[in-house]
Formats: structure tokens, sequence, C-alpha cells
């Protein structure tokens, strides 16, 4: 017993060290670089697509002609280009025509280089030509009104015709078109005045005028100015009254003739005086025929310019 328990004593002691693997190791970031490599080029590569999308034949020409290869140098002799002077099949120089480079800034795009003399439309200029142009619903517009202002014209005149007390003052009626719009003159002529010596109360033949005038302009919505005008000889009483208030009145009062007999108020656009400033008859300030009312059926389309 007692040697027993000498030999346990005796025995070594055996320790088992068991270690416990928990989760996974540190495998670097080596990954981290690729996968970043990988998204950079993928971002390049849409992005390249994308440009070759966008852009037109000749701008992709015209990179292309860019990056191609060109000879750095320009010796004395040959002809400078790929091969120096020397060609496979024949004497003279081998021409490289797909890389030429051109002088000046448009390096690399003599292609697309402009000849010289050659007149070049910027985009400016290129948009401005595009609003000139007329759309078909432009045209059909401007044909409509041609046509209506011509019927009113044809109209007015074989109504006053029609009439025996007016039909004597045909020539004083003067329609034209204008860029404005369709223009209708009362003008003083064959010593027959509109208005009375610096007054703005016109004569009956005047208001009868106005009348059959007026009786058109009801046919249409467009806008109506209204333009009075003197000659050129100087006036002024003692009020310092002159020719540009006896023609403003003279134009409001026509103004009150046309909305008194149904015109609409509303599409009165403008009524001027213009005094001696725009007389009919250049040539002669002093002409009758410069006393005048004109009144204007505005077009809806087109330049807008004061007569």
């Amino acid at each position: 017993m007692a040697e027993n328990k000498d030999n346990q004593e005796q025995a070594p002691i055996i320790i088992v060290k068991r270690i416990k693997k928990g989760g996974h190791g540190y495998h670097g970031g080596a990954w981290k670089v690729a996968y970043a490599d990988f998204v950079t080029a993928m971002m390049a590569f849409f992005l390249l697509m994308w440009l070759l999308n966008a852009s037109d034949e000749e701008t992709r020409r015209g990179i292309s002609n860019y990056f191609s290869p060109i000879g750095t140098t320009n010796s004395g002799e040959g002809s400078g280009g790929l091969f120096g002077g020397l060609t496979i099949q024949s004497e003279g120089a081998l021409v490289d025509t797909a890389a030429q480079p051109s002088a000046g800034p448009n390096f690399g795009l003599a292609e697309n280089s402009p000849k010289e003399g050659q007149e070049i439309k910027s985009a400016n200029e290129m948009d401005k030509s595009k609003k000139n142009e007329k759309s078909d619903f432009e045209k059909a517009q401007e044909k409509r009104e041609k046509d209506l202002f011509k019927e009113i014209e044809e109209e007015l005149r074989e109504s006053i015709a029609a009439i025996p007390e007016l039909s004597k003052l045909g020539e004083n009626l003067i329609i034209d078109e204008t860029p404005e719009g369709l223009r209708i003159q009362l003008v003083d002529k064959n010593k027959v005045s509109m208005f009375p010596n610096a007054s703005d109360l016109m004569e009956d033949h005047t208001f009868k005028l106005l009348e059959q005038v007026g009786h058109f302009l009801k046919r249409t919505s467009k806008k109506i100015a209204i333009y009075g005008h003197t000659d050129g000889k100087p006036y002024k009483n003692n009020f310092n009254y002159g020719n540009w208030e006896l023609s403003s009145d003279r134009a409001h009062a026509s103004r009150r003739v046309l909305v008194d007999i149904g015109v609409d108020e509303n599409r009165i656009h403008k009524v001027v005086g213009k005094a001696a400033q725009e007389p009919l008859i250049k040539n002669d300030p002093l002409s009758p025929q410069n006393r005048r009312i004109s009144i204007v059926l505005m077009r809806e389309h087109g330049n807008k310019i004061d007569l």
C-alpha cells in the first residue's frame, strides 16, 4: 500500500490545454483594393458608353483623330510621313491619311477643320435662323389674315359706293396693308375735310364714314389702333393748344364714335396723336392729305410698328 502510494506521487501530471477557436481569422485588405479597382473600371466603362451615345459621328471622328499616332518630328529630308519618305510599293512618301496633324489650335482635328474662306454658322446664328422660320400654323394664320383683310377692303368699298352721299368720298378713303395690319385712313382731299379747321368736332360725312368702318371692324376680334395726324402748318392758340393736342383729340373723337356704334372698347389697343411727325405726302408737309385719321386692324403675328 505504501509502495502504490509512492508511485502515484511520483507519476507526472499531464495537463491538456484546449484552445477554443471562434470566428474567422484576419485575411488582410487586398480584396478591398481589388474590388475598388473593379468598381472604378465599371464606372469608367459605363461613362464611356454614355459619352459615345451622347456624341454624334463628327465629334467621335474628331476625338479619334486626336488620339491617332502621328510623327513627332519633321526632318528636312523625305516627306515626314510614317516611313520617312519610303514606300513599300513605289518611290515617294507614304502619307498617313488617317492621322495628319493640322496647324494651329485645332491639332488633331484636321478632318473637321474648316477650309480657308469657308463660312461656318455659329450655334446662335443657327438658332436665330430656326426662329425666323415660320411654322405651317403661322403661315396658315397669315394667309387667313390676308384673306380677311382683302375681304374687308372689298366689302367696305362696295358698301360706301352703295351710299349716294358717301360714294363721292371714295378718294378720301385709303385702305392698305402695313406690317402692323390693315390700315384704313380718312384723308382730307379734293377740298373735302374730315374735321373743321383747328377743331376735333368731325363733319357729318366723317361720322358716317366711321360708322361704315366700324360695322366691318365688329366682324373680327382683333385689336385696333387709332392715330390722329395733322399737316405741318404750325398751330397754337392762346391756351397753348397745338397740333399735338389737336391730333390726339381727333383720334379720341374717332374712338368714341367706334365705341358708340358697338366696337368693344377693350379691343382699342392704343389711341395716339402724331401731329405732323409722319406725313402721308412726305415731300409736301403742308398737303391737306397729311390731315387724316388712321384706323389699323392689327395683325396677331409679325412685327408691330407705329405708323
